[in-house]
């Protein structure tokens, strides 16, 4: 005797499933999937030290910046700077795994599960995350050597603002990864987006001295606030400050919630295809 099959509604033929193991799942999928490629975690570190020991000890004291002239090492500067050049890297390394997933046909296998998609953005997410504050936190281990030292608050602090840095740049990653089909088109959109926004936060040159239309696009650019306050909490009193630390953490949270919240409209209005 044959069986009727019956088509049901979406929601009733799928059933609610709790949000937290799924988003745990893919959370832990992006760091097991990013520790096994060694070259990413080698380049993300090494670069920006490069970076920031080769620009660093090239300008030396011929920097100037604020009412300290000459009183402040660039290697001191750079610092922050370079720290958040890794979030950077980490970010988008991470979130080229979206445009991975769905060549290999995961996210289509994911997309139609019976869970919520905000629970796919926010792990995702989450995993980009978690590893760029790693990969951050780990370059702290040079500041003793700039005669940096904090106690157990200052690293909190310092803790959080990379966090909610690489939160939104995780979530902006993801948002600039999910409509793409190809790794090329994403590495352009870096070369001419994301590069230029960590070069206008304050990394290289501090807002103070900049023409007037650059410190416009500086005080707009949320990477600013979080050079900024990791520049306060590394060096507290430093001349080169641009804003107060309650400031620039308040800014990051709310820029945190905003690229989040497009990251998740971004994934709810374009229907996944398997790759060609």
């Amino acid at each position: 005797m044959a069986t009727q099959t019956q088509t049901l509604p979406a929601h009733v033929a799928a059933p609610a499933v709790g949000g937290v193991i799924p988003a745990a799942s893919l959370w832990w999928r992006e760091i097991v999937r990013f520790y096994r490629q060694r070259s990413r975690v080698v380049g993300v570190i090494l670069s920006p030290v490069l970076f920031w020991l080769v620009i660093g000890s090239g300008f030396g004291t011929s920097f100037r910046s604020g009412s300290s002239a000459g009183g402040e090492h660039y290697l001191d500067y750079f610092f922050p700077g370079a720290l958040i050049m890794i979030v950077l890297f980490t970010s988008i390394f991470t979130m080229m795994s979206v445009i991975e997933d769905r060549k290999e046909g995961f996210l289509l296998s994911v997309l139609v599960a019976p869970v919520h998609r905000s629970v796919i953005v926010l792990g995702k997410v989450l995993g980009g995350t978690t590893l760029s504050t790693i990969q951050g936190l780990i370059f702290l281990i040079f500041a003793p050597f700039l005669g940096v030292h904090f106690g157990l608050a200052q690293f909190g602090l310092i803790a959080l603002t990379v966090f909610l840095v690489s939160f939104a740049l995780t979530a902006l990653g993801f948002a600039i990864a999910w409509p793409m089909d190809s790794t090329q088109g994403f590495h352009a959109v870096i070369n001419l987006f994301l590069i230029p926004l960590w070069l206008l936060s304050g990394a290289l040159f501090p807002l103070s001295g900049a023409s007037g239309w650059i410190r416009l696009l500086m005080r707009i650019n949320p990477l600013t606030y979080g050079n900024e306050a990791l520049r306060a909490l590394l060096f507290p009193g430093s001349a080169s400050a641009a804003f107060p630390l309650a400031t620039s953490l308040a800014v990051l949270v709310l820029c945190s919630a905003v690229i989040f919240a497009v990251a998740f409209v971004m994934a709810n209005r374009r229907t996944t295809k398997p790759a060609a």
